[in-house]
């Protein structure tokens, strides 16, 4: 009876001292992202426009429609039209636009609504210079893992009149497989800068992963991109802090992008190169 007692003291004593804590997760702060770019090529470029949410909120980013998107280079003047009804807050351009590669690009927002205390925001990037690639290769190391890898390396003829910053992507049979910033690869040209880039290791593809890995007659294109230093940085801070395309689709982050007026994301311009290959038997 006596250990019952205590028991039971215990327990009262242990509820006494519990307070509910409730956590106020601060939903008002929204902000503008902005993730998009144009190129030098006939790709399609576009910019998309959204608003960060909470930390909780489990549904795509809350897009935004009816906005004025222009792009300049200080001698024209091009206005993006949003792809309404199928794909609300994509701006693109022309279908026959190309980027310059020397050229500043500016972008400027005007959105239907205030989002993080201004209606107007702005941007601007170069299109930098980008390493020809030559060629392809991809070679099968069975002694990679448990189950092996493929390594795709690039072979290019590097610039070699500044320090420049690269951004590699790969398409497997015309899907892009780099659908995430974490498994796009970077680099700069630190330590090859002016040199022919004799087959550098551009991705470590898993053979462990059906999904992911080559097929001997797979087509495989590697997409290059020569990118700012500033552009370089946030895909690195980016990838350290482990977001995923769309980005800031969660909580708003504090990756320092290029978008004025305290929008998060980045605004980028590129020049690309290509190279194809088909995958041969192991």
């Amino acid at each position: 009876m006596n250990k019952l007692l205590l028991s039971l003291l215990i327990l009262l004593l242990i509820a006494g001292c519990t307070e509910r804590i409730n956590v106020n997760l601060d939903n008002s702060y929204i902000r503008l992202v902005v993730d998009g770019g144009i190129t030098n090529d006939s790709m399609q470029q576009s910019v998309s426009l959204s608003k960060s949410a909470s930390y909780f909120y489990n549904q795509p980013p809350p897009m935004i429609s009816h906005a004025m998107v222009t792009v300049s280079d200080g001698s024209f003047l091009d206005t993006l039209v949003e792809e309404l009804p199928d794909n609300p807050g994509i701006y693109t351009l022309p279908k026959n636009f190309r980027g310059v590669i020397g050229k500043t690009y500016g972008l400027d927002i005007k959105l239907p609504e205030v989002i993080g205390n201004s209606a107007e925001y702005s941007s601007a990037c170069k299109i930098m210079k980008v390493a020809r690639l030559d060629s392809i290769k991809a070679e099968f190391n069975p002694d990679l893992g448990k189950n092996g890898h493929w390594l795709v390396k690039i072979y290019a003829q590097e610039p070699g009149d500044e320090i420049n910053f690269y951004l590699l992507k790969y398409y497997r049979n015309g899907v892009l497989m780099t659908d995430s910033i974490q498994k796009w690869s970077t680099s700069d040209d630190k330590y090859f800068n002016g040199s022919y880039i004799k087959g550098l290791t551009a991705f470590y593809i898993n053979n462990g992963h059906p999904w992911e890995t080559l097929h001997p007659g797979d087509t495989l294109i590697v997409q290059m991109s020569g990118i700012t230093r500033e552009y370089y940085d946030f895909i690195q801070e980016v990838q350290q802090a482990g977001y995923q395309i769309p980005f800031f689709s969660g909580p708003p982050a504090n990756v320092e992008g290029n978008i004025s007026g305290g929008g998060v994301g980045f605004f980028t311009a590129y020049s690309n190169s290509f190279a194809k290959l088909i995958i041969p038997a192991k």
